[in-house]
């Protein structure tokens, strides 16, 4: 069985719970493009999809990327020494800009104004503009995630260290 493995992980690259993961998640996948195959807008489910990955891939992900490298740059140059402080701070800082760009993701509509008339008809309510509402709590989060960097720095630098 040892050697069944050892081949199987030489050739695959992986291990065996990695191989029956993978034909679980590839089991749910043909399951569901085979409930969306009688589906009426299958077409355009497939073709938002597709749409989404081309917009990631051409347009979302060289902003994040240099936006990422000026933020790494930006926590370089405010911090000389030990990395470990820097580290913290620079993945403090992703978590809450990668929550707030994804709050902004799901209420794209509702942020930049657009289809007021749908919001209506779907709550009988007038439209709140939300972006300001988006504004405060991105502001929230980037205040919690450095307020919770500085509780762990603080604590870091408290501890002896082994000289």
């Amino acid at each position: 069985m040892r050697r069944w493995i050892d081949r199987l992980r030489a050739a695959y690259g992986g291990g065996l719970r990695h191989v029956l993961l993978m034909l679980v998640c590839f089991a749910v996948a043909g399951w569901v493009v085979a409930r969306l195959a009688g589906e009426p807008t299958a077409g355009r489910m497939l073709l938002w999809f597709v749409g989404a990955a081309v917009a990631h891939d051409l347009v979302l992900f060289p902003i994040y990327a240099t936006a990422d490298g000026g933020l790494r740059r930006a926590v370089r140059a405010g911090r000389r020494g030990a990395g470990p402080a820097r580290i913290a701070l620079l993945n403090h800082l992703r978590a809450a800009a990668l929550a707030a760009a994804l709050l902004f993701l799901v209420f794209l509509p509702g942020i930049l104004g657009l289809t007021p008339d749908t919001y209506r008809a779907a709550t009988g309510q007038e439209r709140v503009s939300y972006l300001a509402r988006w504004l405060a709590v991105t502001g929230v989060l980037f205040l919690i995630s450095v307020a919770w960097w500085a509780i762990r720095w603080a604590r870091w630098r408290r501890t002896p260290r082994p000289q």
